[in-house]
């Protein structure tokens, strides 16, 4: 790349970034939602995911930032800038987890923000646009499906009540469970679901191994690969196990098979690129004694081609409607995320300011879904990723150090003072 200008504020800030602090943080929220070897099950809206959220409000209040939420329960902190009524420059990611997740996966980019907060305030730097640090209701979309609720809801792609009437595994609706987080995390105001943001930046682990099989520490990425997911519902009628001859069965849990079997054939790919996963199956009643009435499982289909996601979507349909029989077959599609581009100066920022804090970087893209990608619909947006070991996440022996956190976090906090200073 071209020789890239950091600045001496940009420098000065991310200097005063305190590693310590940062990793104290991240291990303070693990608390929250822990599990056995280090892992971490924070669902969205959680009496875990509550407590973390009133320890992030309590860090912010001691600084005096700003506390908004909005109607979704997107939690904004805010540090002001010279003037009030520009739009702000934001940060942020999401507190949830996976079941099974791990310490790092979305909560380092929220605890990444307020440390930039942070170093402004130690290194005593006024921005002239405000920075706003968000943690985004429900991305994961572990308890309630779809991931990326929050971000959806701001950027003015679906209504907080499109879903509303959406419940977990326990049959509590997103509804409930939204109204107890914000009556438990009283925020200083309220904020409307969707305002302008002059630029968005998302901090985050790869979640993958490139970085550390390349030994860079920071990737700019380029791009996020579409992203598609449905939930099938398949209806039989549960009958006696001992009883009920095979042939005059509507075995719900032997239709879901044969779905599966012939998906698995329509869904292979030569070259490796496309992600087809499914990760829930419930069975009802789940009894083994018991024919099957009901299994309903999800589909999770990524590619970095629009084209391709579109025709793998259409067979989804068509191949379920073809073999369910003699059971019914609902397949809905629950969302739907085209491939997203970042903007171009963003991941030139990224990349640049990397390189002036001398630390080795890289391009690369995103295979994994993140809020990001909804706000580059919305404002010029990018990431940064810094490395994983193993590239494992979604997983308990998730692991970033507290040098690539704090390295990543500098990369941050120079983006956004410059992006703030302007």
């Amino acid at each position: 790349m071209t020789e890239y200008t950091l600045g001496k504020i940009p420098r000065l800030v991310a200097e005063h970034v305190d590693e310590n602090r940062l990793w104290a943080r991240v291990m303070e929220m693990s608390k929250y939602g822990a599990i056995p070897n280090d892992g971490v099950n924070r669902p969205a809206l959680s009496q875990a995911d509550i407590a973390a959220r009133k320890t992030l409000i309590s860090w912010a209040r001691h600084r005096k930032f700003t506390i908004r939420q909005d109607e979704i329960g997107n939690l904004f902190i805010r540090r002001d800038g010279r003037h009030s009524n520009v739009v702000p420059v934001m940060t942020g990611s999401h507190m949830d987890s996976q079941p099974c997740g791990g310490r790092f996966d979305g909560i380092y980019g929220v605890l990444a923000g307020l440390e930039v907060l942070e170093a402004l305030e130690d290194a005593k730097i006024e921005t002239i646009n405000p920075i706003d640090v968000v943690a985004w209701t429900n991305e994961e979309g572990s308890r309630f499906d779809p991931g990326g609720m929050g971000s959806m809801v701001f950027t003015g792609v679906a209504k907080v009540h499109d879903f509303a009437h959406i419940q977990d595994c326990d049959g509590k609706s997103f509804k409930h469970a939204l109204e107890e987080t914000l009556r438990a995390t009283p925020a200083d105001t309220e904020r409307p679901s969707k305002h302008p943001v002059k630029a968005y930046i998302e901090a985050h682990i790869e979640q993958g191994p490139v970085l550390e099989n390349s030994a860079k520490t920071i990737g700019a990425v380029t791009s996020i690969q579409g992203s598609r997911r449905f939930q099938v519902n398949i209806s039989g009628e549960s009958a006696h196990a001992g009883t009920t001859p095979l042939k005059l069965r509507r075995d719900a849990l032997q239709a879901a098979l044969r779905c599966l079997a012939d998906l698995n054939t329509v869904m292979e790919d030569p070259d490796d690129i496309l992600r087809y996963t499914v990760g829930k199956l419930i069975v009802s009643p789940n009894s083994p004694n018991a024919v099957p009435s009901r299994a309903e499982f999800s589909i999770d289909l990524r590619h970095p081609d629009e084209a391709i996601l579109e025709r793998l979507s259409g067979e989804i349909s068509s191949v379920c409607a073809k073999v369910a029989p003699p059971c019914g077959v609902v397949v809905t599609q629950t969302f739907h995320k085209t491939p997203t581009s970042f903007a171009p100066e963003i991941v030139s920022s990224v990349e640049g300011s990397a390189c002036a804090l001398g630390l080795s970087a890289m391009l690369l893209p995103s295979g994994a879904f993140h809020d990001a990608g909804m706000m580059a619909t919305h404002c010029p947006s990018g990431m940064i990723f810094i490395p994983c070991a193993d590239g494992i996440s979604h997983n308990e022996a998730e692991y970033a150090s507290s040098a690539d956190l704090a390295a990543g976090t500098k990369v941050l906090a120079a983006c956004l003072t410059k992006l703030a200073a302007k």
